[in-house]
């Protein structure tokens, strides 16, 4: 219940434990030594390294794992923010790297990249706009440094917010956009959301949660969207497996940054020093976030959809994918999923990888559009 608390604003579904102090986990080395290995490329047509660049001004941390350097590549924009996508990439990336060269980008502000930039140099650059502007820049690095004429852009969660402003804004660049946990409307979504959390709690007699759901009702309204109303709204829906599907916690992903062969204590640390540099200043703009007046979509669409996501509610989705004109789109609904689709399905998670959106890339004929 701590962690769900603390679920802020976090499109991931949580803020995480916001201690001050790191954590020394040097003992779970021997665990973490047997994951690298594991997870260790070996194919000699196959990429892995982990680097850091000049994008937007600072450093920022890309890591790229594939067995075939020749695979089309996914740009993955992870959620938050701040929440990177780097150290649980263990526990479902590595049958995607068969069929993809994978890019995990570390966002400003998230991860490792938080320690290359002190807080106060980068805290007005908190901007969704900066973001985007980020996302275009890693594009044309990528593009550059492994010889691809475009990429698959791919977001989760508040990466979807950056990913759909990216792929608007230069369309050039990418085959194809795959969201997943997508907003379209963020007043909408806590709407669904907080409806969800109502009706659960009178559902299993929870009168403590009814009473500090009403206590904000109606949500979000007209009220101010406050810190504190944002937590009570997002504590029950989560709690009754509305971030992971038939589950009260998500200790599997809290946690499995203790695991990563990718991080030390100081790049686990910084996972929650950037949740609270970022979320306070994205805030305002996330709340006026609607996405319902895009009525065309310059590339192929697909939306990867969590049929319990009462994170960020699939419904709104479904009916932007139904009215949309683009080149192509799709959308895949993950019947055992809430919003930690790629964890909680990660085999259909690549099946439908592969059947919809590899042979946009490729210029095979297999993909079908429709739903």
């Amino acid at each position: 219940m701590k962690k769900m608390m603390l679920a802020l604003l976090m499109l991931t579904g949580s803020l995480g434990a916001m201690a001050q102090e790191c954590p020394d986990r040097s003992s779970y080395e021997p665990a973490r030594e047997i994951i690298r290995d594991l997870n260790r490329i070996v194919s000699p047509t196959g990429v892995q390294e982990s680097y850091k660049t000049r994008i937007g001004g600072i450093d920022q941390w890309l890591t790229v794992r594939g067995q075939d350097r020749d695979n089309p590549i996914i740009l993955f924009v992870h959620g938050g923010p701040a929440s990177p996508v780097t150290p649980t990439l263990w526990q479902f990336q590595r049958p995607i790297e068969e069929y993809f060269t994978v890019v995990n980008w570390d966002q400003r502000g998230a991860g490792k990249t938080y320690s290359e930039a002190s807080p106060d140099s980068i805290v007005d650059s908190i901007r969704i706009s900066r973001y985007v502007d980020d996302a275009i820049e890693v594009a044309e690095h990528v593009r550059t440094r492994y010889g691809k004429r475009k990429l698959i852009l791919m977001g989760h969660s508040w990466g979807t917010i950056v990913g759909m402003k990216a792929a608007i804004q230069r369309p050039d660049l990418f085959y194809a956009y795959v969201g997943i946990g997508q907003v379209i409307n963020t007043r909408d979504n806590e709407r669904i959301s907080y409806d969800y959390g109502l009706a659960q709690a009178r559902a299993h007699g929870n009168q403590a949660a009814v009473k500090e759901l009403e206590s904000i009702g109606p949500y979000p309204g007209n009220q101010p969207v406050t810190r504190e109303r944002i937590i009570i709204a997002r504590t029950w829906p989560q709690f009754y497996g509305g971030l992971t599907a038939y589950r009260e916690d998500s200790n599997y992903y809290y946690r499995g940054p203790r695991l990563s062969p990718e991080y030390d204590d100081r790049d686990r640390c910084a996972i929650d020093q950037g949740n609270v540099l970022t979320l306070g200043k994205v805030l305002p703009e996330f709340l006026d976030v609607d996405f319902k007046g895009v009525r065309s979509f310059p590339i192929p669409v697909v939306m990867f959809m969590g049929r319990h996501d009462y994170t960020t509610p699939s419904s709104p989705t479904q009916a932007w994918l139904d009215q949309v004109r683009a080149p192509y789109k799709q959308g895949v609904w993950f019947e055992h999923s809430a919003h930690m689709i790629p964890w909680e399905e990660p085999g259909k998670t690549l099946v439908s990888l592969l059947q919809f959106v590899r042979p946009l890339a490729t210029g095979a004929s297999s993909a079908t559009n429709g739903r």
